[in-house]
């Protein structure tokens, strides 16, 4: 059993408190783990999975499951942790007040409840095992309709007092299209004297104003944030590429802090600056796209020569894409994931295997240079994106409670055939 206390943490075994069975030790947050240059793993995505699975619906993508269907969000904690995850991010993603009534969502939570559930599990499956609980806000309708800066951190302070309460290991910011709006959320974080980290969904080309990921991750370090980088969007490759380059601008700025990169699970080389919300199949064709494990060991060792000690996924990232990273890395965190029981690293498992040419591939050259089909006669290696060009102060995104209407829609129809 593992009781947290503060920032001690009582581990006991036997059944019986007593002086002789209990060991007090010293709680490791996330900042004395980076500082001491261990790697942090985090979780994966959970608004594509639990969507998948029949518990989020794609459109809003909020988090109500937490309080809904706790059962789903606590296995799908229980997995990442399995899989070496060292951070259970609570399933508050898009769980701002405005959000939940955004467009007609109709919630049987308020968000008070939906931020309380999610913290819970978080913890619950946290003293599992060697794991540290992140709270998380989100980009928010009310900053793309033009609301005022106080309005924004206001909503920001109200999920903020569910973390407190529940006395989250830290804090992040996430998923933000625009740095103004992230440096609000970090300014509000950083007031409570936990650590905090800021992620933008941004690639090379910059935030949706055209500031570039230099003068963001800048900006980010000068509001508050420990750990700057980016989340989403785009495939781990162009993020840990993002990542460099606010790396490099926060370095010639003479400024400190950690990195971390939590990019998609899909492979998006024609994505604009909007990333992978442009792309023609999102959200739901996305499956040709997806990353193999054998990439992902790419990924986890790219970031990791690049710096970044905070390494993660976002959406299409499931459990066994974590346990990939988790072996990689597995030197320099000196262990292997429990899930690892169950795979053989470079595919040594399939020595087993019945069939010989299957057994073949029993080797990591085989996969490392392996170019895999998609299975679909003619179909096309890239996409062209959807882009329109609009961003935060566009009419066209200002955010509303009641459902859109189909005259509302209908205008969108035809600009789509275009």
């Amino acid at each position: 059993m593992l009781v947290r206390n503060g920032d001690k943490t009582h581990i006991h075994s036997t059944g019986t408190w007593s002086k002789s069975s209990l060991l007090l030790i010293f709680f490791k947050g996330v900042l004395e783990r980076l500082n001491a240059g261990e790697v942090v793993i985090g979780d994966g995505g959970f608004v594509f999975a639990l969507e998948k699975r029949g518990y989020v619906k794609a459109g809003p993508w909020t988090p109500e499951a937490a309080a809904e269907h706790p059962e789903a969000v606590r296995q799908l904690h229980r997995e990442f942790l399995r899989a070496g995850s060292n951070v259970m991010q609570t399933f508050t993603f898009y769980a701002s007040d405005d959000k939940l009534e955004n467009r007609g969502n109709k919630l049987s939570f308020t968000g008070q409840q939906i931020n309380e559930a999610a913290c819970d599990l978080a913890r619950e499956v946290a003293n599992e095992g060697d794991a540290l609980v992140a709270g998380g806000v989100s980009q928010t309708p009310s900053y793309l309709s033009c609301k005022s800066e106080d309005e924004v951190k206001a909503i920001f302070k109200k999920q903020l007092e569910v973390f407190i309460r529940k006395d989250v290991d830290f804090l992040i910011a996430e998923y933000f299209e625009h740095v103004e709006e992230a440096e609000w959320a970090v300014q509000v974080l950083k007031a409570t004297g936990k650590p905090v980290a800021a992620t933008l969904c941004i690639g090379p080309e910059g935030d949706m104003h055209g500031l570039s990921p230099g003068e963001c991750a800048v900006r980010l370090v000068k509001a508050g944030a420990d750990i700057v980088g980016v989340n989403c969007h785009f495939d781990p490759m162009t993020c840990v590429k993002t990542v460099r380059m606010m790396k490099e601008g926060v370095e010639k700025a003479g400024l400190k802090c950690h990195y971390m990169v939590q990019p998609l699970a899909y492979h998006t080389p024609d994505c604009n600056r909007q990333g992978f919300i442009d792309l023609p199949e999102f959200p739901f064709a996305l499956e040709p796209r997806i990353l193999s494990r054998w990439d992902m060991q790419q990924y986890a060792r790219e970031a990791y020569n690049a710096g970044i000690r905070f390494i993660g996924g976002c959406c299409g990232f499931e459990p066994y894409h974590i346990r990939a990273l988790a072996e990689e890395l597995a030197p320099e965190r000196g262990s292997l994931p429990a899930a690892s029981e169950k795979h053989g690293l470079w595919a040594s498992c399939l020595e087993m295997h019945t069939k010989p040419w299957v057994r073949a591939r029993a080797r990591r050259e085989y996969w490392e240079n392996l170019k895999p089909a998609s299975g679909r006669p003619k179909c096309p290696s890239l996409s062209t994106p959807d882009g329109w060009g609009v961003t935060q102060g566009d009419a066209a995104l200002v955010q509303q409670k009641e459902a859109t209407t189909q005259d509302q829609l209908r205008p969108l129809f035809e600009k789509a055939k275009h």
